[in-house]
């Protein structure tokens, strides 16, 4: 593509060199420069791209995009922009063809939930016989094939180049989580959503937003990008009505607002619930008539997840019978409530929750069906918003019967000085509130499963699907699944 017409993307200041030269590719990081290519510097967290335009340019950039002009080196094309994160990710559309505008395009936001809510919608569309690729936390997928994932959502450039791949390979859907530092940093500029979810918003990411008002508002680009002009004519926006955020992402959505909720009215809704140990059945009505859902994932969390996808699923078409075997059909989203059995006599639970809202969910659920003790094993990670710990360390006070705080991903953060935070919770929490502290992670599974009798729960929170542990600047091998399937082999022999 000639540089003239890449530019043509986004607001440009001010140029220089030739433009009618040809771009044969588009990165952020210099290391990954190639001869034609148009390198844009991107101010990191812990870099700044415009330190390292000799480095591209001694890679054979064609051209360069940035933001300061006392950064440019004579003997390349150049253009000024406002903000080169946003550029790059207009530029990226344009570059790769705006695959999303040749894409059914399914966002889903939120603090809790949008894995399995992203799941729950893919599976439908599957169902319907659409060939559907996947954007999320655990990995991506383009039908069948799975790939790694580095990010929640990836970097523009690697997003808009996955979409093309997509495309390329016979996708007609694609469901991606959209996290709010993807929409801070302007990650998903240049997509067209034809459809965006928001599941739920409780405290995460304080150290990255500057406040809860922040935060919501960050999620409502997403929705207020519906209404931006584009090739797609029918948007549609489905948002859970019982949470208090969705009055203020409403305002200025774009396209068909629909809403789901247990407490309210809403266009979908549940009634009859019946949440056991290992299912969750539930009545939908609303909108689209009735019908009896018998879901294998439990949960009333995971009914909320099942409502989103359901009227995101119905919003675009696809019909109740098709939503019905879709949903029933799911056997789990790995890490996500997910059951370690090895014929013991109690339940061992690994979920993912990693928030006050989170944990607060998945021990309300484990409460419900446990007939003897709750017994919860947590951390908090390090280098993270350090005001949601205590909050943590007080409801896991509130709803177990035994609590074994531990490490999550300490980081560069010293374990003992984390637990000190998350142990001043558990003080505030319930008079005679019972714990233990055990650093080490691996034991600290041990421990809980060693100590559990006859109809207890053990409940294992914070990694979920992970399949690692940070200490320092390092990443070790751990999976609180294996952890506990060892623990139950260890309390047997």
């Amino acid at each position: 593509m000639i540089l003239r017409k890449l530019l043509e993307a986004v607001e440009v200041l001010s140029t220089g060199g030739d433009l009618d030269i040809p771009i044969t590719g588009i990165t952020y990081d210099s290391r990954q420069v190639q001869p034609g290519f148009l390198f844009v510097a991107v101010k990191g967290f812990k870099s700044d791209g415009h330190d390292f335009m000799q480095e591209a340019l001694a890679r054979g950039a064609a051209a360069v995009v940035v933001e300061r002009r006392d950064a440019l080196l004579p003997g390349v094309s150049w253009a000024v922009v406002p903000d080169t994160r946003r550029a790059l990710a207009l530029l990226s559309a344009r570059f790769f063809g705006n695959p999303s505008a040749r894409l059914k395009m399914i966002g889903v936001t939120g603090t809790n939930g949008k894995t399995t809510t992203t799941n729950l919608i893919a599976s439908i569309l599957n169902y319907a016989g659409l060939k559907v690729g996947l954007i999320g936390t655990i990995h991506n997928k383009i039908g069948d094939r799975i790939l790694p994932v580095k990010n929640t959502t990836p970097e523009s450039t690697d997003l808009q180049a996955l979409l093309k791949e997509m495309v390329a390979e016979g996708v007609e859907a694609c469901v991606m989580e959209v996290s709010s530092h993807a929409l801070a940093l302007h990650r998903v500029e240049g997509c067209e959503f034809d459809l965006a979810v928001f599941t739920n918003l409780s405290q995460d990411h304080l150290d990255f937003h500057r406040g809860m008002e922040e935060y919501r508002d960050v999620k409502k680009k997403l929705f207020t990008s519906l209404s931006q002009p584009g090739v797609k004519n029918q948007k549609y926006a489905v948002l859970n009505a019982d949470d208090p955020s969705t009055v203020h992402l409403i305002e200025g959505a774009g396209g068909t607002v629909f809403t789901y909720g247990i407490k309210g009215e809403a266009d979908v809704m549940a009634q009859d619930i019946q949440v056991t140990a290992r299912c969750a059945s539930f009545t939908v009505t609303g909108r689209w008539g009735r019908c009896q859902l018998h879901l294998k994932i439990t949960g009333l969390f995971n009914v909320y997840n099942a409502l989103a996808a359901y009227t995101a699923a119905a919003a675009l078409g696809v019909s109740t019978a098709v939503i019905k075997k879709a949903l029933e059909a799911v056997e789990g989203v790995p890490g996500r409530f997910e059951l370690v059995e090895a014929g013991q006599d109690f339940a061992v639970i690994v979920d993912y929750a990693h928030t006050p809202d989170g944990l607060e969910n998945i021990l309300k659920t484990a409460r419900e069906i446990t007939g003897g003790r709750l017994i919860t094993v947590f951390g908090c990670g390090g280098d993270r918003d350090r005001t949601k710990r205590p909050q943590m360390g007080a409801i896991a006070a509130r709803y177990s019967d035994f609590t074994v705080i531990t490490s999550d991903n300490p980081r560069t953060e010293e374990p003992l000085a984390i637990i000190r935070d998350i142990e001043e919770g558990m003080k505030s929490g319930p008079a005679g509130a019972k714990y233990c502290v055990e650093p080490d992670r691996r034991q600290a599974i041990q421990l809980a499963i060693g100590m559990a009798g006859t109809g207890d729960v053990v409940v294992i929170a914070g990694k979920g699907h992970e399949d690692y542990q940070i200490v320092g600047t390092q990443r070790f091998p751990f999976d609180d699944r294996l952890e506990a399937a060892a623990a139950l082999k260890i309390r047997k022999s």
